[in-house]
């Protein structure tokens, strides 16, 4: 847990740096046509309260959910809410973010060499899945080796003071064994959810807060006033996906509490700072559109891995799923459901 809320300050760290980047000097000129301030912070200020609340309930859904036994992990509809929400990832992902990384790196405010000249954002999101494998792999073998190698202490001393002179030993060690294997097999499933719901947290609370600073430095209603509602069920969508995750994961209270919270105030916490910036804000500036774009194409990349590997591979190869064709064919329908629900919101969004 340490190590991914390392990363989260550290990439919203370096976001909050967006801003103040804004400040070069562009090819550009800004675009001053339709702005009305006025209408626009009234408009900002409902897009805060409404997202925050959309994010909130979203997240929330499946973490409240455990106490109603068909919401449970190990519940079929559970099966299929996180087959949407890997629609919805993926979507968000492909549909939403990418097309934005490459309408910001391929600006014509930037300079012909390198960003029109080479494919940056390709190589952005391809670095950016690759990592994402590695930090998975990484961190998945960190935490197993970490909890393994202090139950083992446990396990050795137990050897040590178990009586020669008990009853059937060989068949009390069979079960030990059977039981041990099983604890083992849990608990390495247990930390392999925790890595992939930490990871999909960070793609999603990068994503966030720039799409929360872009809304908020934003001078013209006729532009917000759509991306209220879409930003506000693409967050509701997104929360959803993002608490089931973190329900397989077990983590403690506090632990989920804070994931929750983080998720629900990363894009208000935007809107917030991009309303504070706003009148030195240019999101035509040459250092806005390469950081945006940049952390845009990150966030794409991590997001479509975590979709296709770690969420819709993961599940659709689960024994229980392969062998109930029901089942697979609800899930199959609940993918095509999010993805599409997240794609047609890009008309807003």
């Amino acid at each position: 847990m340490k190590l991914c809320f390392f990363f989260f300050f550290f990439f919203l760290l370096l976001l909050l740096l967006l801003p103040l980047g804004a400040l070069a000097e562009c090819e550009c000129d800004r675009d001053v046509r339709g702005r009305d301030s006025t209408a626009a912070l009234r408009l900002k200020f409902v897009a805060i309260a409404s997202i925050l609340a959309a994010g909130a309930v979203g997240v929330l859904i499946p973490i409240l959910g455990r106490s109603v036994s068909a919401l449970r992990p190990e519940s079929n509809l559970f099966f299929v809410i996180k087959a949407f929400a890997a629609g919805v990832i993926l979507a968000t992902g492909l549909i939403h973010i990418l097309p934005a990384a490459f309408q910001s790196l391929t600006s014509p405010c930037l300079a012909e060499r390198p960003w029109r000249q080479f494919p940056v954002t390709g190589f952005v999101v391809m670095s950016s899945a690759i990592v994402t494998m590695m930090i998975d792999s990484f961190a998945t073998s960190y935490y197993k080796r970490s909890h393994f190698s202090k139950a083992r202490p446990v396990e050795e001393e137990g050897e040590e003071t178990a009586s020669p002179d008990q009853a059937h030993p060989f068949h009390v060690h069979g079960h030990d064994s059977s039981d041990a294997a099983a604890e083992a097999a849990s608990l390495s499933e247990r930390i392999r959810h925790q890595v992939i719901s930490q990871v999909l947290e960070l793609g999603i609370l990068v994503h966030s807060i720039i799409i929360g600073i872009s809304l908020g430095a934003s001078g013209r209603p006729s532009t917000i006033r759509p991306l209220v509602g879409a930003l506000s069920f693409h967050q509701f969508f997104e929360g959803i996906g993002l608490g089931g995750c973190i329900v397989q994961a077990s983590f403690r209270t506090k632990s989920t509490v804070v994931m929750a919270v983080f998720f629900s105030l990363t894009a208000p916490m935007g809107i917030a700072l991009g309303i504070a910036v706003s009148s030195i804000y240019d999101e035509t500036s040459a250092t806005a559109l390469i950081v945006e774009g940049v952390f845009n194409a990150a966030s794409a990349g991590i997001l479509v891995y975590m979709a296709l590997v770690d969420l819709l591979a993961t599940d659709f190869t689960n024994p229980r799923l392969q062998s109930n064709g029901r089942l697979q064919l609800w899930c199959h329908l609940a993918v095509l459901v999010g993805a599409g629900l997240m794609s047609l919101l890009a008309k807003w969004a």
